[in-house]
């Protein structure tokens, strides 16, 4: 096939990348940072929460109580987790300033690889294959995600009504999900909490690149604040969902679901609602669902052979720490094991210590 100076010229008023759009080139990076500061601080929480539920006991019929939730504070882990993903949280929104929402959001699933390696040092379950393939299958779909986003996205001003109909969407979705945890609460798993969180922060993360854009245009009507206040509330509902999922899921995991499940919704609000592809030729939108596709079973895949989860669920005696040797067929060794073993030398053991766990005083 030949192709014309014309329709060369088509093309490349289609193609807004990285060499059109420098923005992108300052939004990738600091994508990239609040990815490193997220999977350190989801380490940090989750042994917060594991150490809460330990010391205090765990409410499994219902998650996280008030009370759980007020001993937190008390955890340095959880609280220096905190700050780490406040800082993830800083990056992202400065990210979101720069370049389009479909290119920033699936950046954090470099998050999921620094967790997992982290993990596997910390709880002395090193990957297995399947495990590593699920794994895999997360990263490399989202990446495959943010390359043809990268090619096709664009920047539009955000109409009233679009912005209404993200409203809405957000209040059917929190309504459904709080419903389902009101009414299924006693046997909700790590995977409903990480699957509602997802959802909702994918939300979130759409309004604060609309609210961004309207505070740079000097746009303060009662739709910027309304946007805001939603900001805010998804925000509290997602993290709360995030405390319940390290209560019952390794960090890797819950990682792994929110760097691919929050893109996924926040790209298709993007590419539905505010048409942030709108020249994207079709095949970009079935490349868009068959990777998309991918790295949600790979999240599915991770839930069902992370080797943290088999271990747990069959009660296997296991070494924890940098000390773990890996047991027998329940943890076979992989190529993994020398990735681990390196980052144990710049990882000992996490720097920051909770005090001694002591029995409860009451």
């Amino acid at each position: 096939m030949v192709w014309t100076s014309v329709e060369l010229e088509d093309v490349g008023d289609q193609l807004v990348g990285a060499f059109q759009n420098p923005g992108i080139l300052i939004g990738i990076p600091l994508a990239l940072l609040g990815a490193v500061f997220m999977s350190f601080g989801a380490q940090y929480q989750h042994r917060g929460v594991t150490k809460v539920e330990r010391l205090y006991g765990g409410q499994h019929d219902g998650g996280l109580g008030a009370g759980h939730l007020v001993k937190l504070l008390a955890r340095p882990s959880w609280v220096i987790g905190s700050v780490m993903l406040g800082l993830a949280i800083v990056c992202q929104l400065s990210a979101l300033a720069f370049a389009p929402l479909i290119v920033v959001q699936p950046l954090g699933a470099i998050a999921l690889v620094i967790t997992t390696l982290l993990n596997a040092q910390i709880s002395g379950h090193r990957p297995t294959r399947r495990s590593l393939t699920a794994i895999g299958a997360c990263v490399g779909g989202i990446f495959v995600f943010v390359t043809i986003a990268a090619l096709f996205a664009t920047e539009k001003s955000v109409a009233n009504w679009q912005l209404i109909t993200i409203l809405v969407l957000l209040g059917v979705v929190t309504i459904v999900f709080a419903g389902l945890w009101v009414w299924l609460r006693a046997r909700m798993g790590a995977l409903f909490y990480i699957i509602a969180a997802g959802v909702i922060y994918g939300f979130v993360a759409t309004l604060a690149k609309v609210v961004i854009e309207r505070i740079k245009d000097g746009n303060f009507n009662w739709l910027t604040f309304a946007c805001l206040a939603a900001l805010i509330t998804g925000a509290i509902v997602g993290a709360y969902f995030v405390q319940n999922a390290y209560a019952s899921g390794p960090p890797d995991l819950v990682v792994a679901g929110l760097t691919v499940i929050d893109p996924i919704v926040a790209i298709i609000i993007g590419l539905t609602v505010l048409q942030e592809a709108a020249g994207a030729p079709l095949w970009v939108y079935i490349a868009f669902g068959i990777v998309g596709a991918v790295a949600v079973w790979g999240v599915f895949q991770l839930a069902r052979h992370h080797p943290q989860v088999v271990s747990d669920s069959q009660e296997l005696p296991i070494e924890r720490g940098s000390g773990a040797v890996a047991p027998d067929a329940a943890h076979p060794h992989t190529g993994s094991v020398k990735v681990t073993e390196a980052v144990a030398k710049v990882w000992p053991e996490p720097p920051v210590k909770d005090p001694a766990d002591r029995p409860d005083p009451r």
